[in-house]
């Protein structure tokens, strides 16, 4: 069976972590470039971040998603190659088009910071159980409503990939043809999707209505399953986050 999240199930330090510390992490290596605008420091967090992913082995999970962003980066550094205000040094020129030395450095800002949060954010999702990170914010304070909606959006494309899987197998069983030419895949799209959001309706419905069996909507206090866990080492974590953070914000100041 498929899983319904990105999470992938490995016995790694990363995967130990709880989910605070790491939603913590994914604010310091957000702002902390940003604070501070420096290139070595923009590169430093996209490092630290990449090790982290290549400890937790999840780092081949990001590559899909870095590709899937190369386009928009792409033609960022176009854009700003050649239209950005205050270009004034040629670099290299493609037939009439000149590209900018000041353009492309602040395009190369621009793309660090994207693949930065692109893998702060998958240290989180592809590390970290999604039950276990909304069972984390509702225990900070977060409504189990908006928590159960978070959940659900981090669970709503792995699953609509899965219920489409089964639902193309279920066709080619009674000789539809998916595969092919773009033409041939064009054609049996139409007849997938109908089946695919009915699904998704149905889901819906059915998961309302368990909710209600459960007394979701009950305003008395809510209680957790499983025992929160505070290990030294995720308190030696949040603090050091926060250290790095505040010595950012005091450096921004005395510059």
């Amino acid at each position: 069976m498929k899983s319904l999240s990105l999470y992938e199930e490995k016995n790694t330090i990363i995967h130990k972590i709880d989910a605070f510390s790491k939603i913590l992490y994914i604010v310091a290596a957000i702002a902390i470039p940003i604070i501070v605008p420096s290139k070595i420091v923009a590169i430093s967090c996209l490092l630290f971040s990449l090790l982290l992913l290549l400890t937790g082995k999840v780092i081949k999970k990001i590559i899909p998603l870095i590709s899937f962003s190369f386009l928009i980066l792409i033609s960022i550094v176009i854009i700003q190659g050649l239209f950005k205000a205050g270009n004034k040094t040629p670099l290299f020129h493609i037939g009439s088009l000149i590209f900018y030395k000041e353009g492309l450095m602040y395009s190369f800002e621009i793309c660090l910071r994207v693949i930065n949060i692109l893998c702060a954010f998958s240290i989180l999702v592809l590390t970290t159980k999604p039950s276990d990170l909304i069972e984390a914010l509702v225990r900070k304070g977060l409504s189990p409503r908006i928590g159960y909606v978070l959940s659900s959006v981090l669970q709503i494309i792995p699953q609509m990939t899965a219920t489409m899987g089964t639902i193309m197998d279920a066709q080619r069983s009674r000789g539809m043809e998916t595969e092919g030419k773009l033409i041939v895949r064009i054609k049996a799209f139409f007849p997938l999707i109908g089946p695919v959001v009915m699904n998704s309706l149905i889901n819906t419905r059915e998961r309302s209505m368990a909710l209600e069996v459960r007394a979701f909507n009950s305003k008395t206090k809510k209680t957790f399953l499983n025992e929160e866990y505070n290990n030294k080492y995720n308190q030696w974590i949040k603090i050091c986050l926060m250290i790095s953070i505040i010595l950012a914000v005091a450096w921004r100041v005395m510059a």
